[in-house]
């Protein structure tokens, strides 16, 4: 692979550069239902244990002794018990069931690690980051004298500067896994999502006046190329902008209506998950569980199958 090639190929893993107008369902983001299974209080506990560990980890089943679970259960919840104190709360509950859900995510940044870690210090910098993305590009300017790849590249690099200071959550210059996870994925991370409201905005604004006109919303999703008349769904999206996208009637979107569109608020399927579990498990009703009382419901959790959570905790893999 050439290094125009090469550096072509992570500017769009890493950036998402869109090469043609994205459909109006990639843009929007709704929470995903937990599980596939019914949420029925059988004592199947089919869901919960989807919800609890991630769908993928909960497909093997009875691999497992109760013996083995539970031990292995126990450790995650140490792991959940982020500030140490013996006791789960409902949100660190929640923050382990989001975290389960977007297993996916972290496994790709563990794929690409290496490839930003140059110094191999377990941490990326913005310089390492830049260096591997965008270092052909600085150093060869002169390859790069198609226009269109000149603005793609000017574009990008201070666009991704901004994503990464963004993700750097304690402004050490630097990423941990958990902060460049966010930089790759950040439409997953609560504390970026201004930043995902923005490139949005970017990335559909045109004439660069700050909002998304009805014409700029459609050429987002259509591309009016041979000249004749809009298919019937294009008119129903001019009546959605009308009707639903356009909330104070300007003509025009803003960033708080475009994060009404992208990030509609959905039911908090974690949170609610995350509420049953301590209730069903809460033993003295202090709406705390300890580890105890996780131990003692232990079936709810995690039954008898085996995981891939599991297994990880008896590897050394820092980004789960």
């Amino acid at each position: 692979m050439t290094g125009f090639s090469f550096v072509c190929a992570v500017l769009l893993c890493a950036t998402v550069v869109q090469a043609k107008p994205t459909l109006r369902k990639e843009r929007v983001r709704h929470e995903p239902e937990l599980s596939r299974q019914a949420h029925e209080d059988n004592k199947s506990f089919q869901y919960d244990h989807e919800a609890f560990l991630g769908k993928e980890e909960a497909k093997t089943f009875d691999q497992l002794t109760p013996e083995e679970s539970k031990d292995r259960l126990s450790k995650i919840v140490d792991r959940i018990d982020t500030n140490a104190d013996g006791y789960i709360s409902t949100d660190e509950l929640k923050a382990w069931i989001k975290r389960a859900q977007k297993r996916y995510v972290y496994e790709n940044v563990a794929k690409v690690w290496t490839d930003y870690d140059l110094n191999k210090d377990n941490k990326i910098s913005w310089d390492e980051y830049k260096q591997a993305t965008y270092g052909y590009y600085l150093a060869n300017p002169e390859e790069f004298e198609d226009a269109t790849d000149q603005f793609s590249f000017k574009k990008m690099l201070p666009r991704d500067e901004r994503r990464f200071k963004t993700a750097d959550m304690n402004g050490d210059h630097t990423a941990d896994r958990e902060e460049f996870t966010a930089f790759l994925h950040p439409e997953e991370f609560e504390h970026m999502r201004d930043i995902v409201i923005l490139e949005t905005l970017e990335d559909i604004d045109k004439n660069s006046d700050g909002h998304v006109d009805e014409d700029e919303y459609i050429a987002d999703m259509f591309a009016h190329e041979d000249g004749g008349p809009e298919p019937d769904w294009v008119k129903t999206e001019r009546e959605q902008f009308s009707d639903f996208r356009d909330l104070n009637k300007d003509g025009k979107m803003d960033q708080d209506e475009i994060r009404h569109w992208i990030m509609p608020q959905d039911y908090d399927h974690a949170q609610a998950e995350a509420r049953h579990l301590l209730y069903e498990s809460d033993q003295d009703k202090d709406q705390m569980l300890t580890k105890e009382e996780i131990l003692e419901n232990w079936n709810m959790f995690v039954g008898s199958q085996a995981t891939n959570y599991g297994e990880d905790l008896t590897k050394n893999h820092d980004e789960l």
